[in-house]
């Protein structure tokens, strides 16, 4: 059976879904209306330290939202196990143990919705738009588990409990796609967290053509680096960007610090660190030297030999 020309496989129909999520012309509009509102704001409040926070940033080294995302998945699975149970009713007339973690599953959904709106603020192209999709997923789940919670205030139990289930049953549809984007497009994950080499001293650029402030682009032994020089000493970090992937040598140095030219992330090229998000993972730093005219540099240490015995 042809992938390309045949009946969608067993093993490729997630492939085949998002290829046509990703064309749906009404997303990509959609898409376009909310950026056009979004970008301009986050742009404006980027330096605010709020919206870092938000991120998650240099202090938390991941992104809030994927953490925050399981407070309403567990509170609402934990609603629909007590509505299967029959433990879902008030013995003193107040909200049943369901309707709380139906209410507590709403306040942390607030915080997810936030932290991921955010997040899509930094994304790209197609992993912009089926990440709006994830977001529209998980508004829907949280608006039915709204309509459950009144339901159940309301004293409807039953379709208190029938809204519960469909807003469970989006929800996990929405961690699908959340899943997509982390583990099958690689979106928020450190890109540099795997680059190791060159294990020996390998030059890079001749000194000459990296004067006092000039910043240069290298590849060596297949790794992408970034040189800086500030007076004699010659810096040099990953290249890509840890954030998205972007080329860090394309963007302004200035006193040692690069800004990407991707999402702004920024970093001292003195020692990695971040110095503003939305990057969570400060940029790996090569041992650099001068030798014979050449600037030379250098990844992990050689293994240690074992002596023998």
């Amino acid at each position: 059976m042809s992938d390309a020309e045949g009946p969608i496989g067993v093993t490729t129909w997630h492939r085949h879904l998002f290829a046509r999520v990703e064309r749906w012309p009404w997303l990509k509009s959609l898409e376009e209306s909310v950026s056009a509102v979004s970008q301009p704001l986050y742009d404006r409040h980027r330096d605010n330290l709020l919206v870092e926070l938000m991120h998650g940033g240099r202090w938390a080294g991941h992104s809030l939202h994927a953490a925050l995302s399981d407070l309403p998945i567990g509170f609402w699975a934990g609603t629909v196990v007590l509505d299967a149970l029959g433990k879902d009713t008030s013995t003193d007339g107040g909200l049943d143990a369901a309707g709380t973690l139906s209410a507590a599953g709403l306040l942390a959904a607030a915080g997810t919705v936030a932290t991921g709106f955010t997040d899509w603020t930094v994304s790209d192209g197609d992993d912009r738009r089926t990440g709006l999709f994830h977001g529209l997923l998980n508004l829907a789940g949280t608006a039915l588990q709204g309509a459950s919670l009144v339901a159940r205030v309301n004293g409807h139990r039953r379709p208190a409990q029938v809204l519960g289930l469909a807003s469970m049953a989006v929800t996990g549809a929405a961690g699908y796609v959340g899943g997509h984007l982390v583990q099958g497009k690689a979106v928020m994950v450190n890109r540099v967290a795997t680059t190791t080499g060159p294990t020996r001293w390998v030059q890079a650029v001749e000194e000459s053509d990296l004067p006092d402030g000039a910043t240069a682009g290298v590849t060596v032994d297949g790794r992408q680096v970034m040189l800086h020089r500030s007076g004699d000493t010659v810096h040099a970090i990953d290249d890509l960007c840890s954030h998205a992937g972007a080329l860090l040598s394309r963007g302004p140095v200035v006193d040692c610090v690069v800004t990407c030219p991707l999402h702004e992330s920024r970093f001292d090229v003195r020692d990695g660190r971040i110095v503003r998000g939305p990057a969570h993972h400060p940029q790996p730093v090569l041992p650099t030297r001068l030798r014979n005219g050449w600037v030379e540099v250098r990844g992990s240490l050689p293994a240690a030999r074992r002596k023998k015995s």
